[in-house]
């Protein structure tokens, strides 16, 4: 496994975490999840991703890691780097979803509970919440560090300006913003347009998460969507529609360059996403551990050509979901 450090800080994180956002809720098979942690951990990867919804149900996903930590990597919790996150609808009423100090505060104490941690190596702002007042949120991120239940924070989907502010109050208060979350991917380039360089000003290191555009970066679909892919899924996040002919015939052309360079679709995809040195980490999501071990192959090709850089970009054309 190949380290970075993380923005100006002293941590350093794997280049491939793992995700915790589907596949290890109480309605996934428990075993197959179990596996795949462990494999993650044996192969180095020490950065696992997590968030108080995350299930299904929500919560379920924190439960299962904690009872997986409990009964195999306890006596590792020093070699791990585990990271949670609030902000997104977790239960009914007004202080169940936001970004209030009230919910912050609820929500990071009912994950250290379901995961049995004492603390969370990072805790996230999930999302921007224009509702409330950045000074509000970050000042109980802060709080939340000075109380020992966080050695550092990050923020996730801020819009640039927002994400000024943030990381200033957050800098002005000795606690600074140790990474930036958000979606990244060939199909989508957004964070190149600001949030990389906001990163970049303020020293936080930046971690992708969907860099396979929900699988689309993959060979999966080329003949078709399949039974029990994402975008058959009616509950899912990619939609049948998105699913374009236009993508696919992309992603054939992109296929046929990865099979040139001796890899898969998804292991270029994930090596493209690392060719920028302002990427620290990545984060991919596995159903089992034959993907997961896929994905960890994309490190042993991080180089591109420019010639391969110019026709990637040529290919994609701007290609968005």
């Amino acid at each position: 496994m190949e380290y970075a450090y993380c923005g100006n800080s002293g941590l350093q994180l794997p280049r491939i975490s793992l995700g915790l956002w589907h596949n290890f809720g109480f309605a996934d098979d428990y075993d197959t999840a179990r596996e795949m942690i462990l494999y993650a951990f044996e192969q180095g990867v020490t950065h696992f991703d997590l968030a108080n919804n995350y299930g299904p149900p929500p919560g379920s996903a924190e439960s299962n890691f904690g009872m997986i930590l409990k009964d195999h990597l306890s006596s590792h919790r020093d070699e791990m780097i585990i990271s949670s996150k609030a902000g997104h609808l977790m239960w009914e009423g007004p202080y169940g979803d936001g970004s209030s100090r009230k919910y912050l505060m609820a929500s990071i104490n009912q994950s250290l509970k379901r995961t049995g941690l004492d603390y969370f190596d990072i805790f996230y702002s999930h999302r921007f919440d224009p509702l409330t007042p950045i000074e509000e949120t970050m000042q109980a991120l802060v709080d939340i560090v000075r109380a020992g239940k966080a050695l550092y924070v990050g923020i996730s989907k801020y819009p640039p300006v927002e994400a000024r502010r943030a990381m200033r109050y957050l800098a002005e208060r000795d606690v600074p913003c140790l990474i930036f979350q958000d979606k990244y991917s060939m199909f989508n380039r957004m964070p190149e347009q600001e949030i990389l360089g906001v990163t970049s000003e303020f020293g936080s290191g930046f971690i992708a998460f969907s860099p396979l555009a929900q699988g689309l970066l993959t060979d999966k679909y080329l003949h078709g969507i399949p039974e029990y892919s994402r975008a058959a899924d009616p509950a899912g996040f990619l939609k049948k529609e998105q699913v374009s002919q236009s993508l696919v015939e992309k992603v054939s052309r992109l296929n046929a360059l990865a099979g040139e360079r001796g890899e898969t679709m998804a292991e270029m995809a994930l090596a493209w996403v690392l060719r920028d040195e302002r990427v620290t980490s990545l984060i991919v999501g596995s159903r089992n551990v034959a993907q997961l071990k896929d994905n960890l192959k994309a490190l042993d090709n991080l180089s591109f050509t420019q010639e391969e850089l110019s026709l990637i970009d040529q290919i994609l054309d701007g290609a968005t979901l």
